[in-house]
């Protein structure tokens, strides 16, 4: 996507495709497309005559300020229109989803079928950690086609399956805290346009860095008061457990135990087991620390709340000695400022369940309007394409509890229809 914006708009960070208007007397051509990164740059450009340029928004590191994308967006639009003729006249402007949606909200019926897989195999990764706690072997070929199931699901419904890691149950945190991985995992490697192979290794890492935690004993991983600095140690010791069970086993490659091994290291060297920091640490370890620290803050634990999904991304944000800055920003990109599943608060006083991000606009998503918080009573169910209504915006992110609202039960009434 791109937006034509004035020089004096134009700052480090931004990406330029391309002059789109120079000053009568000026004759340079740009040479190459690419990032500014400074201020000389500008100003060289400013002293050659460029009047405006065209922005590559996706590349750009810093958002380009929405009037242009807007203005963009219309332009197309009406070409669009223009094209289409009349055919879609007397449709419910509220009802339509703009064309620079790419993504398609989920039907009952889709929610429903990806529902039921995603409980299935929430019950076989039960079953799984069930027998290793009674000392079974690890049985790879189930982790395997599991891996596999959410990978097919995430190809299909990228969106529906990000919905379904809201769903919440203290009891099976372990489990949960596996697919839920998995399926971020998925969604990011995918986003991140890594090959199918690599994609499959890294989801597999996901479903299996936290495996060794059924050596832990239970009622460390079930306290709720802070632990001494003797169980610390013994909790810490679940990354060594998992390398341990994993690493003679068929299909597990030196990436798998790369994201394993690392995923609890931090830039800064803060982290465990080793301390390693900076350019020790790979891209794919950096991934996992990413996603492996957003699932858990995200899913319910027997000692403590989740907290929601922007609290999660802001706990990231700023801790940028910690996580690789530059692939936090591309996560929040790809789940969104507003991540699906989430609840927001709206200028017309009602409540939406976020349904389908926005790659152009960020901060106006698809939302499903489903509470009237002045008159505190749930209203009929519509969607609202924020990016087309310039008299709704989203206020705040909400906390379900704020309203007495059960998420779990939201989300599936809410899609179940």
């Amino acid at each position: 996507m791109h937006a034509t914006i004035p020089i004096s708009e134009l700052v480090p960070g931004m990406f330029v495709d391309s002059v789109h208007k120079l000053k009568s007397d000026a004759e340079i051509k740009l040479k190459s497309r690419g990032m500014v990164r400074n201020s000389a740059i500008i100003s060289q450009l400013e002293a050659d005559g460029v009047l405006e340029l065209n922005i590559d928004v996706t590349q750009s590191q810093v958002p380009v300020p929405e009037r242009f994308i807007r203005a963009n967006v219309a332009n197309v639009e009406r070409k669009h229109i223009g094209q289409q003729g009349e055919a879609d006249q007397g449709a419910d402007e509220e009802e339509l989803l703009t064309s620079h949606h790419n993504q398609v909200l989920p039907t009952a019926e889709v929610f429903s079928a990806a529902l039921n897989q995603f409980e299935v195999q929430n019950k076989k990764l039960q079953l799984l950690y069930g027998n290793i706690l009674g000392g079974e072997a690890l049985q790879m070929h189930l982790v395997h086609d599991i891996c596999q199931e959410i990978i097919t699901s995430v190809t299909h419904h990228s969106n529906v399956m990000a919905i379904l890691t809201r769903l919440k149950d203290k009891r099976s945190f372990s489990w949960r805290h596996m697919i839920n991985s998995t399926i971020l995992m998925t969604i990011f490697a995918k986003y991140l346009g890594l090959k199918p192979h690599v994609v499959e290794q890294m989801a597999m890492a996901a479903m299996l860095h936290d495996v060794g935690k059924s050596k832990v004993p239970q009622s460390i991983q079930e306290k709720k008061s802070p632990l001494t600095e003797n169980e610390t140690r013994h909790m810490q010791k679940h990354v060594a457990y998992s390398v341990a069970m994993i690493k003679e086993e068929r299909g597990v490659t030196p990436l798998i135990i790369d994201m394993v091994v690392n995923h609890h290291e931090r830039l800064d060297g803060s982290g465990f087991p080793r301390g390693l920091e900076g350019d020790r640490l790979s891209k794919a370890a950096r991934v996992m620390a990413i996603v492996d620290t957003y699932a858990t803050l995200t899913t319910e634990q027997p000692g403590s709340n989740a907290i929601e999904p922007v609290h999660a991304l802001r706990f990231l944000l700023s801790n940028k000695s910690q996580f690789d800055a530059v692939l936090v920003q591309k996560f929040i990109k790809c789940i969104g400022i507003h991540p699906v599943g989430t609840i927001v608060k709206l200028t017309n006083e009602r409540l939406g369940l976020v349904m389908a991000g926005n790659d152009i606009l960020p901060t106006s998503p698809v939302v499903r309007v489903f509470y009237n918080v002045k008159h505190m009573h749930q209203v009929t169910l519509k969607d609202l394409d924020l990016s087309a209504r310039d008299d709704v915006k989203i206020v705040a992110n909400v906390k379900p509890l704020d309203y007495q609202i059960n998420l779990s039960r939201l989300l599936q009434e809410s899609l179940l229809v």
